[in-house]
């Protein structure tokens, strides 16, 4: 005698269709708006830490703000685009924006540079050494910038510092020059910037099947060769990230700069935006025109990351 089909039986006949293919479950209704509902709290804080400060940064650069209009003494008044035309038309603006720039590229190439090769070693090394490289650089990447910028100047220090000693440069003055002033500067962003894209790009390696490695190596590819054909190519989402953060950071500098050139160097020479925007802000009290220089770079930053992640797409790299 054949026992009847359980209740678990019928319910799969009932939901079988023509064709002996099951029907779709049907999605619970509001699916949509959930994910959002979990995620308001944080995207109201974010608005507030960040929209409304953007939204008053480009509000003041409307109008003439003043130390006068700061304390009441005057009233405040409605320039319009007039705050962006004196600064489009100050030739220091292009030349600390041009130095800017350069100084940014530099800084973002040997960040990525140094933070690859190393990635790359913490690979090929055994436990001990690797423990070592990675707790130095997070002790580099923990310092303050303050504190590293301090460090760095005293290593360097004509008088004191052991690094003219060592060269046997003398009393030789890095931060007079201009060209040496940013280098040094430099050295320093790299080394508390560098572990960020180590740690990460080391993740990503981590990540990669040991089968494609070794097929590569057996194939005769050379480390160089593995790195530019088989790894980069991997880990082009995870370089993606770290570039458009290294852009970010270094085009907004201010601390190292204004800490080892003495708030920009001689007669400005190593003045960057961030450091041009503080100075037309706070030192001359025009925070109008400061607030203009931090929408613009506000809006460079945007439009790189954004021309960044075009050219990204149009390679048919998923984010």
């Amino acid at each position: 005698m054949t026992a009847p089909a359980g209740p678990g039986v019928a319910e799969r006949r009932r939901v079988r269709v023509a064709g002996g293919r099951p029907r779709a479950s049907p999605r619970p209704s509001g699916g949509g708006a959930v994910p959002w509902l979990y995620l308001a709290p944080a995207l109201a804080v974010l608005g507030g830490l960040l929209l409304y400060p953007i939204y008053q940064l480009g509000l003041i650069s409307f109008f003439h703000y003043t130390q006068a209009q700061v304390s009441g003494g005057e009233p405040t008044t409605f320039e319009g685009f007039g705050n962006y035309a004196r600064l489009f038309s100050d030739g220091e603006f292009w030349r600390v924006l041009l130095a800017t720039v350069l100084f940014a590229a530099a800084c973002v190439v040997s960040t990525l540079a140094v933070g690859c090769a190393l990635a790359v070693l913490l690979t090929r090394v055994r436990a001990l050494p690797r423990l070592a490289l990675m707790l130095a650089a997070l002790g580099a990447w923990a310092t303050p910038a303050v504190t590293g910028s301090t460090v760095w100047l005293f290593l360097f220090d004509p008088d004191f510092g052991p690094v003219d000693r060592v060269l046997g440069l003398g009393d030789h003055s890095w931060t007079y020059g201009r060209l040496s002033a940013f280098l040094l500067v430099l050295l320093e962003v790299v080394w508390c910037s560098f572990p960020f894209v180590m740690v990460t790009v080391y993740a990503g390696i981590r990540a990669v099947p040991a089968e494609v490695l070794e097929a590569a190596a057996l194939d005769g590819a050379s480390q160089w060769r593995i790195w530019r054909s088989v790894l980069a190519p991997m880990l082009r989402p995870i370089l993606t990230v770290v570039t458009i953060q290294s852009v970010i950071w270094d085009f907004k500098v201010f601390t190292q700069i204004y800490v080892m050139t003495g708030g920009g160097g001689i007669a400005g020479q190593n003045l960057v935006l961030n450091v041009y925007a503080y100075q037309q802000a706070f030192a001359s009290s025009q925070y109008s025109l400061g607030s203009a220089i931090g929408v613009v770079m506000l809006l460079i930053l945007l439009a790189v990351t954004l021309v960044y992640l075009r050219l990204l797409r149009r390679q048919g790299e998923e984010l």
